[in-house]
C-alpha cells in the first residue's frame, strides 16, 4: 500500500537583510569635515591624509548619488541633503559607540539588573545621588529599589529579593560594613496638646496620645516590637504618610531628621521637649546577599554608596563610622 506524503506548509522566506553601502569610517570623515570646518582640519583631527578624507567623502556622495557639500570660495558648505546626512550620521555613531560600551560591560560580566533593599531611614536624596552616579557609569544596568522597614530589609537578603541592602539590623552570620548613623527626633505639630503641657514631656504623657508608626515590611513582623504602649496608634505603610499625618496634628512620632527638614523649617513640625528619648539613633549597615559571588555592578554600586555617604556625612558633620 502506497501512501502519499503529506505536504508540509512551505516556510515563508525571510527577507534578506540589506547591508549598508557606507562604512562607519566614511560617516566619521563626513562628520569630521563638518565639525572641523574643512578637509585639511578634518584630516588633522582624524590623523589621516587630506586625500584619504576627501576620497572617503566623495565615495559616500557617489554611492548615495547626492551632494553633501558645495564649494563656496575656499570653503565647503553643507547642502540641505548634507545637513540631513550629518544629523543622521551623528546619531549613527553615537549608537555604535553605545553598543560598543554595552558589549564591553557585558564581556566584563556587569549585571543586567541589580536589586537593592534600603531601610527607609536612609535619606532618599542621598540614594538618588548614588544611583545617578552609578547610572552614568552603567546606563544599561537596571536598578530595582525596594523601600523596606525594620526586619523587612534583612528579609530581602534571606529570600533572594535583593543583591545588596542598607539595613539597621544585621542578619546573623553575614558580614556588614557600617555606613552611617541616622537620628530620629520626637516631633508633633506645634499646636498638638503635648506642646501645651508647659513642662518636659514624659513617657506617661505619650500614652494618652496617638502614635504614628511605619509598618515593618517583613512577612513575619512582630506587631508589638518597637512600639510604645499607647491607647491609640496609626500604623502606615510608608514614611511620607507618617510625616503627613504628624504634620497635620494627628499624632506624634520619632521621625528621621533628614526627612523632615522642610516641615521643621516651615513650622509644620516641632521637636517635643522630651525628658528622655528626645532623639533615637540607629546605625545603618551595607550588607551583600553574597559578597564573594557579587557581580562587578553590585560591587561598584556598593563602593559608590560608601563614597557618597562619607562625603555627605563629612559635609554635614554627622557621624559616619
Amino acid at each position: 500500500m502506497v501512501t502519499r506524503a503529506s505536504k508540509s506548509p512551505a516556510k515563508k522566506a525571510l527577507p534578506a537583510m540589506r547591508l549598508p553601502h557606507i562604512s562607519m569610517e566614511q560617516w566619521r570623515c563626513l562628520i569630521a569635515v563638518v565639525e572641523a570646518g574643512g578637509y585639511a582640519r578634518a584630516a588633522e583631527a582624524l590623523h589621516k591624509s587630506q586625500s584619504s578624507v576627501t576620497y572617503a567623502v566623495q565615495k559616500l556622495e557617489s554611492t548615495l548619488q547626492v551632494k553633501a557639500f558645495e564649494i563656496q570660495g575656499r570653503k565647503a558648505r553643507l547642502t540641505s541633503v548634507g545637513e540631513m546626512l550629518y544629523r543622521r550620521a551623528r546619531l549613527l555613531l553615537e549608537d555604535a559607540d553605545a553598543i560598543e560600551r554595552a558589549a564591553g560591560r557585558a564581556s566584563a560580566g556587569w549585571e543586567a539588573e541589580i536589586a537593592i533593599a534600603v531601610e527607609i531611614l536612609f535619606p532618599n536624596w542621598l540614594m538618588f545621588q548614588c544611583l545617578d552616579r552609578f547610572g552614568k557609569e552603567s546606563p544599561q544596568t537596571r536598578i530595582e529599589w525596594f523601600e523596606t522597614v525594620l526586619e523587612g530589609t534583612p528579609e530581602a537578603l534571606r529570600t533572594g529579593k535583593a543583591d545588596l541592602v542598607i539595613t539597621g539590623i544585621i542578619p546573623p552570620g553575614m558580614p556588614a560594613e557600617h555606613l552611617m548613623t541616622v537620628r530620629a527626633t520626637a516631633v508633633a505639630h506645634p499646636d498638638h496638646e503635648l506642646h501645651k503641657l508647659g513642662r518636659p514631656v514624659e513617657y506617661r504623657d505619650l500614652r494618652k496620645h496617638r502614635h504614628i508608626i511605619v509598618r515593618d515590611t517583613s512577612a513575619k513582623r512582630d506587631k508589638k516590637a518597637l512600639t510604645l504602649d499607647v491607647a491609640r496608634r496609626w500604623t502606615v505603610s510608608n514614611m511620607s504618610t507618617s510625616i503627613g499625618a504628624v504634620s497635620r496634628g494627628y499624632g506624634f512620632s520619632w521621625l528621621p531628621e533628614e526627612k523632615i527638614r522642610t516641615e521643621l523649617r516651615n513650622g509644620e513640625l516641632k521637636p517635643l521637649p522630651m525628658r528622655d528619648m528626645n532623639q533615637l539613633s540607629r546605625s545603618l549597615y551595607l550588607v551583600f546577599a553574597d559578597r564573594e559571588g557579587a557581580g562587578p555592578g553590585a560591587l561598584r554600586l556598593a563602593q559608590i554608596i560608601k563614597e557618597e555617604v562619607k562625603n555627605a556625612c563629612l559635609a554635614a558633620g554627622h557621624e559616619q563610622g
